[in-house]
């Protein structure tokens, strides 16, 4: 059953317009690194299967691509599933995540981080590459994410 967080978050990663912009907190790649190292954070990582293939994915974050049709459903199984942990969404840059968390704010859904440098980096940082930190291939990302999008 689609419901209407899935229906607009499938419609945020789409692209369209939700209105206006709310306040969305937002986290350094360094920290996020931190907060896997330490089993406090989730990292879910919104980019496409080609650009996980093309750079790597974060060690540790969960490879989620945010333009499959599931994509609303499995972030909030993440949310839910995993009450006693921050969950914060990375992409290339920030552009797709800064979308994203507008979706999320404006319908309620609070406490998501924004990994807002992005993978590569740019104007709203150096980026988790750029940074040094940890990067595994995707195909390990994928073995190493639990099937049911709970942590351990």
């Amino acid at each position: 059953m689609l419901t209407r967080r899935v229906f607009v978050m499938a419609a945020a990663a789409l692209g369209f317009p939700i209105g206006a912009r709310a306040e969305v907190e937002t986290l350094s790649a360094g920290a996020a690194n931190k907060g896997l190292a330490t089993g406090e954070l989730i990292l879910i990582d919104v980019r496409t299967p080609q650009e996980w293939q093309e750079t790597g994915v974060a060690e540790g974050a969960w490879p989620l691509d945010m333009r499959h049709q599931d994509f609303g459903g499995w972030l909030m199984a993440v949310i839910d599933r995993n009450p006693g942990r921050k969950v914060a969404i990375i992409c290339r840059t920030g552009n797709r995540t800064g979308r994203l968390m507008q979706a999320l704010a404006q319908n309620g859904i609070e406490g998501v981080l924004d990994v807002t440098e992005g993978m590569v980096g740019g104007p709203r940082g150096t980026g988790w590459i750029t940074s040094g930190l940890p990067v595994v291939t995707a195909q390990v990302a994928f073995d190493t994410m639990p099937k049911d999008l709970t942590a351990e």
